[in-house]
């Protein structure tokens, strides 16, 4: 067991260094840049929901509206009295953690969940859009502009992609060992088992509503850190930040990826997500939307071959080795 955990160690160390000096090919290419910063901005968030969805088992569809939280934080604390995005995507990542805190103990403390969670998770992203639509004083229906005439590291505004790659490396990082710490403490054993069979847990004494509210404040808080480097990216906050879309992806990815497996849902989204921005590059002039079609065809054939997600590839392939 220790030679595997030495192992397993060895080969993150080095799957982080070989991501750490991948950009270093594309400096002249800002495209490839920005693909892979998406690519890590999908992998935290898909990382992240795996810690509510994959381990306490819980189709949580909300991604969307933590985002905007993050980002409507950290624009306006920055348009508004210049506090650096540095400290605005924390205070976003709080702001969207009090939120997930409001909501969430009364839906666990009256036992929603499965089907019933998922669609109260996903009103809460169309609601708070509309909420900022009529909500003048940060901007309403109007698009936002951060700050640009001067790129600094201040303001977190950037020239190039490749700053934001770097630090949203870092964080998919950090998300990724916040989640394997879960995983291998108390609380991952309680949500594993929430995830499996609820009520045999709380019968033998599992705190479903404290373990399944305290993982949800913590995906919240990282997607909400997320929301605020993700305004800085784009340059501007608008009410479409609150997606319905970008939750479905996200739990869709985590679904694929693999339920409670700590890479299974980064390893979807390096496939996936890598293969729809080519997709859509690629054919979007010519063909649009066709990627749309090739990509579902692609989640529908993993669906029937692979239900258990495309870390089981990878797990089935260690067994073999051992």
């Amino acid at each position: 067991m220790r030679r595997n955990s030495r192992g397993s160690w060895l080969l993150a160390i080095a799957l982080a260094a070989v991501a750490a000096a991948l950009p270093l090919a594309f400096l002249r290419n800002q495209y490839n840049l920005i693909l892979l910063t998406t690519v890590a901005l999908y992998g935290v968030l898909t990382s992240a929901w795996n810690i509510i969805g994959g381990m306490a088992g819980q189709l949580d569809l909300s991604a969307g509206a933590y985002l905007g939280l993050g980002a409507y934080t950290t624009a306006t604390l920055l348009l508004r009295w210049n506090i650096t995005p540095w400290v605005g995507m924390f205070a976003g990542g709080v702001v969207a953690m009090g939120f997930a805190f409001l909501v969430g103990f009364p839906l666990f403390r009256f036992r929603i969940r499965e089907v019933w969670y998922a669609l109260s998770s996903s009103a809460l992203v169309v609601v708070l859009q509309v909420v900022f639509l009529l909500w003048k004083q940060v901007g309403g229906p109007m698009e936002r502009l951060l700050p640009s005439a001067s790129f600094s590291l201040y303001n977190l505004r950037f020239q190039s992609y490749l700053p934001y790659y770097y630090i949203m490396l870092v964080l998919l990082l950090a998300t990724l060992f916040i989640a394997y710490r879960i995983r291998t403490r108390r609380l991952g054993y309680y949500l594993l088992a929430l995830g499996d069979n609820e009520d045999a847990a709380e019968v033998l004494g599992v705190d479903a509503r404290g373990s399944k509210l305290k993982a949800l404040v913590i995906y919240a808080f990282l997607v909400g850190i997320t929301g605020g480097l993700y305004a800085c990216i784009y340059g501007f906050v608008h009410t479409s930040f609150f997606s319905p879309t970008i939750s479905m992806e996200v739990a869709i990815l985590g679904i694929v990826g693999g339920l409670g497996i700590i890479y299974g849902p980064l390893l979807a989204t390096v496939i996936l997500v890598t293969g729809r921005e080519l997709l859509r590059a690629g054919l979007g002039g010519r063909l649009q939307s066709l990627y749309l079609v090739i990509y579902a065809v692609v989640l529908i054939l993993i669906a029937l071959l692979r239900p258990r997600g495309l870390a089981s590839l990878l797990g089935a392939w260690r067994k073999e080795r051992r």
